[in-house]
């Protein structure tokens, strides 16, 4: 009997167009990072979106998040970055194996403590910063979103996942030392957009244990929306992100549904926090929706402009008429003659 908790081996023919890849970064922890990750592929794999959580801290909190206990792994996140498939997708460990199907169209690829040697043990890979690329690619053909939780600091395990995503998504709190480390982190993001994966893009931010009635909040909020709006006409990974609504209210539910396994939508579906991860996974669905839509639509032809007609002033000139044959050579004209008289001034002579 098939294990009910990994996919078919069968079903790997894409049923989407293309694949959302997001990075969900912050170097500062505990800002809501993995809270934001769980809850919104959750909803969005509520909306019927194949969604996969790539589990890339070693605190496995992602996992535990699904009800993923560490000591139950198998293959996991570490052993797909020591042993990737290689550059022709061929070889290495089969991320199948790696796969726990934990809700309907919810996977993850969950990680244990071992994760953390990750980086000492392939410092010396010429490869190291793009295995986690290789081991997502079959998987796109799967699932339309990969969500990846990235470790709060910005070692070999972050970057793994910068290089394989598309997008970058900050959660963060609305305090002042968190605005600070948001600017580092987007110049991390340009560095590696320069070189790595020269597709990077931020996408924004999501605003999480957010109390909107402060004033400091609301401080914070415009100082982030004034940055946004200060690199709009610049050529910069962030110069289209934009702060996501709605903003995710401090909720105590939200900070007890890990403790049993649980989503939010499992735990407290009626709580805020549940409906503000519900409105934001509408939302991104409907902007990715839109995306898709333009995307495959057909150039439009281009039409012929219209016919500009300048006056001038100018009389229009008339038909060109044949010119008539040269005139038969005769004696030259004589030259004009100057008659001085006393009593006028000088006149010219007739010829």
């Amino acid at each position: 009997m098939p294990d009910a908790r990994r996919p078919s081996r069968g079903t790997t023919e894409p049923s989407h167009a293309l694949t959302r890849v997001v990075a969900f970064m912050n170097q500062k922890g505990g800002v809501g990072k993995t809270t934001t990750v769980v809850n919104l592929a959750a909803a969005l794999a509520e909306l019927g979106r194949k969604v996969l959580v790539v589990d890339l801290d070693p605190q496995a909190h992602a996992s535990l998040h699904l009800g993923v206990d560490a000591e139950s792994v198998g293959v996991s996140v570490y052993d797909l970055l020591l042993d990737p498939p290689g550059p022709d997708g061929r070889g290495g460990t089969d991320p199948l194996d790696a796969l726990r199907c934990v809700r309907p169209n919810l996977a993850v690829l969950p990680a244990v403590t071992d994760l953390a040697a990750a980086e000492s043990e392939l410092a010396s890979a010429p490869d190291r910063q793009q295995r986690l690329a290789r081991v997502l690619e079959p998987l796109k053909k799967v699932y339309e979103f990969i969500f990846m939780d990235c470790p709060p600091s910005l070692g070999l395990l972050t970057l793994n996942g910068l290089a394989a995503a598309r997008e970058v998504i900050v959660p963060m709190k609305a305090e002042f030392l968190a605005l600070q480390g948001v600017g580092k982190l987007f110049q991390t993001v340009h560095l590696m957009g320069q070189g790595v994966n020269p597709h990077l893009r931020v996408t924004g931010v999501v605003m999480c244990m957010h109390d909107e009635s402060t004033r400091h909040a609301k401080e914070v909020v415009a100082d982030l929306e004034r940055y946004f709006a200060e690199a709009r006409d610049q050529k910069l990974p962030w110069s289209s992100a934009r702060i996501y609504r709605p903003a995710i209210r401090r909720n105590v539910k939200l900070a007890e549904s890990p403790s049993f396994g649980q989503t939010v939508f499992e735990y407290a579906a009626d709580c805020p926090g549940a409906e503000d991860y519900r409105a934001l996974a509408l939302a991104m669905a409907k902007e990715w929706d839109e995306l898709l839509a333009r995307l495959s639509r057909p150039p439009a032809a281009e039409k012929p402009g219209p016919e500009v007609v300048v006056k001038t002033g100018a009389r229009k000139p008339s038909p060109r008429r044949p010119a008539a044959p040269p005139a038969a050579p005769g004696p030259a004209p004589a030259a004009p003659q100057v008659v001085v008289r006393d009593d006028a001034p000088p006149t010219r002579a007739a010829p």
